[in-house]
């Protein structure tokens, strides 16, 4: 039998623990553990989510006819303003990958420069979601709509301008004969929710009873979202049917006939659990980018007063880097499970 050779390491090579055994510092690694357990939470979030839609896919609402505005130009724009909050994010996350490489050459110019573009890039991001968060509790036009079967139908199309309100009856503050032309889709949302709105006349909040003065829809389509003893879930109504049935149940003088925006406990978009894992998944994840716009701040902070510079290194800008791109990476996530799938 032949023996084996016993190599021995000298003490420079062994592990004596004073040190890293895998040549990270301390604060680098608790960071990656930080973040591996947040994608554990994030990672439950999203099969919960998948499951639950699973359950629900045919009533489940399409991300292009959710998500169709942009800022000042209205609707019909499917997930365009979503897919521009993506890209500055990602280009947030190159310009934080510059900002970490000018530190690795003692450029506090540089890294002060990428730094406040991660910044923008950042706030940005977060006011974009503001918006989009307002837009969707606030709702379409049209709303959600119970027809006369009992099913329950999103409408999509051109909602005609409301073009003014003409009083018939007057009111304790409008005169009969009064055009009214302030505030139309408000009170025509708040009248169709109360069921103050029969044969083409609203009761406003005075009392008064006027005619709607209203440009005809385009392109109107209803999609049923919940069964009903006539339509089920799938079935689309098109063209003077659509409008129809449309105008039976907002006209038909009965409460509640009709959802707009969405909260916790209802969501014209579709069922109600959608509305609740939008709000928590992507509040969860928009509280995760403010908070890194809050750190890359005080880090810049740091930067400009020179204290990494100082140490001989700028490994808080690598830190937050990491966190910055986890939170980057999760977006891509909740974008493809949200807005895609």
């Amino acid at each position: 039998m032949s023996g084996h050779a016993t190599k021995e390491i000298d003490a420079a090579t062994l592990w004596g623990g004073k040190i890293s055994p895998f040549s990270t510092s301390y604060g680098k690694l608790m960071m990656w553990f930080f973040l591996v357990s947040d994608a554990l939470t994030f990672g439950g979030l999203l099969v919960a989510y998948g499951f639950t839609r699973h359950d629900a896919v045919d009533a489940w609402p399409i991300g292009e006819e959710t998500f169709n505005s942009l800022p000042f130009l209205g609707h019909g724009y499917p997930l365009i303003y979503v897919a521009l909050m993506t890209f500055i994010l990602i280009v947030s996350s190159v310009t934080m990958v510059l900002a970490v490489e000018a530190g690795h050459r003692m450029d506090k110019k540089g890294v002060i420069k990428w730094m406040i573009a991660t910044i923008i890039g950042g706030f940005f991001f977060v006011g974009s979601q503001a918006w989009e968060w307002s837009h969707f509790i606030h709702g379409s036009e049209f709303g959600k709509v119970e027809l006369a079967d009992g099913s329950q139908a999103i409408v999509k199309g051109h909602f005609g301008e409301i073009k003014n309100f003409t009083v018939e009856i007057a009111g304790k503050h409008h005169k009969k004969g009064e055009v009214i032309t302030e505030d139309l889709m408000h009170e025509f949302q708040h009248a169709a929710l109360a069921g103050h709105i029969t044969d083409g006349k609203i009761t406003l909040h005075d009392g008064s009873v006027a005619k709607i003065n209203k440009a005809k829809d385009e392109h109107l389509k209803l999609i049923i979202k919940k069964n009903g003893s006539k339509h089920q879930i799938g079935q689309s109504i098109e063209h003077a049917a659509a409008e129809k049935a449309y105008y039976e149940a907002i006209y038909s003088g009965q409460a509640n006939r009709v959802i707009y925006g969405a909260n916790l406990e209802e969501n014209e978009y579709g069922p109600q659990q959608y509305g609740q894992f939008f709000f928590f998944i992507t509040g969860f994840h928009g509280f995760h980018v403010f908070s890194g716009v809050i750190i890359n701040i005080i880090i810049l902070l740091g930067v400009i007063a020179g204290t990494y510079h100082k140490r001989g290194h700028y490994e808080m800008v690598e830190k937050t880097g990491l966190y910055w791109h986890f939170v980057d990476l999760v977006w891509v996530f909740v974008f493809t499970f949200f807005y895609l799938v």
